[in-house]
């Protein structure tokens, strides 16, 4: 007498030439269902969720409700259109800048009124993020800090690049800020005033089983973590990438939401924050 047939395992990868960068076939089995999208974005301010979503960065954080994020740390993109085409073709330096004040308004709406953003961003248009946050926000600083690794370099063989800007925004001017923790990062700190010009920070990861991204080292992260947010605040990610700032979160006690365009990106961010 025969019983029941067993359901077949169907993976969704068998290829492993058709694997995502980084990720193996088994990777993509277990974290490809998981995606989470973004008409699953679907909070109140008394019920908030973690989670990492496959999502455009403003339309993610309309869906976010007003008054209820800690901390924003992010690296928006130069292009926010991945694959330029006929169909999303490559934005216009007017529609870049429309393009950050409708996510930058976001931010601003979401964050609660002792909220911070830091915007890390490179050289060449770290003067228009300046005049964009000064619309909405009370710009605090701005952080300079040594990027070896920067990509935004000049095309001529003149000065090599090796700084970017964090700039240091809040909603309000009562928002949080623990100059105790920072001086306790380092103790040669104790002995001089903090500073907007982190010296002691250099972006070197050639060679390093680093598992931070370009631009998002982790002593930088360390830093904003320790002194701008606690233990189970919430922080966003509207342009996660690899997911370097979930990472953090993750290691620090806090609590995440990214979101993502590019689905390998998410993957991958989904694998990192998963395996820390």
């Amino acid at each position: 007498m025969n019983g029941p047939k067993k359901e077949a395992f169907n993976p969704l990868f068998t290829n492993p030439l058709e694997a995502v960068s980084g990720m193996t076939v088994s990777d993509l089995n277990r974290y490809l269902p998981a995606v989470r999208q973004e008409n699953e974005i679907k909070m109140t301010r008394n019920q908030m969720e973690e989670g990492l979503f496959l999502a455009d960065g403003i339309k993610g954080l309309a869906r976010l409700p007003d008054n209820t994020i800690d901390l924003i740390v992010t690296n928006p993109p130069e292009s926010p259109w991945k694959d330029a085409s006929e169909k999303n073709p490559p934005l216009t330096l007017q529609e870049y800048y429309q393009w950050n004040e409708k996510w930058l308004e976001q931010s601003f709406r979401v964050l609660k009124p002792t909220g911070s953003m830091y915007l890390i961003c490179g050289w060449r248009y770290s003067g228009m993020y300046h005049a964009l946050l000064s619309n909405n926000f009370n710009i605090q600083s701005r952080i300079t800090w040594r990027n070896n690794q920067a990509k935004d370099q000049p095309r001529l063989v003149i000065w090599r690049n090796v700084l970017s800007d964090i700039w240091f925004a809040t909603k309000t001017n009562e928002f949080m800020f623990d100059q105790k923790k920072v001086s306790s990062l380092k103790e040669a700190e104790q002995k001089q005033q903090l500073n907007n010009f982190w010296a002691d920070i250099i972006d070197i990861q050639i060679g390093t089983k680093n598992q931070f991204e370009r631009g998002k080292p982790e002593e930088v992260l360390k830093r904003i973590f320790t002194v701008s947010s606690f233990k189970l605040n919430w922080v966003v990610d509207p342009f996660m990438g690899r997911g370097s700032v979930g990472i953090m979160a993750k290691k620090t006690g806090r609590r995440f939401i990214g979101f993502e365009t590019d689905q390998d990106q998410l993957l991958m961010a989904m694998k990192r924050i998963d395996q820390t």
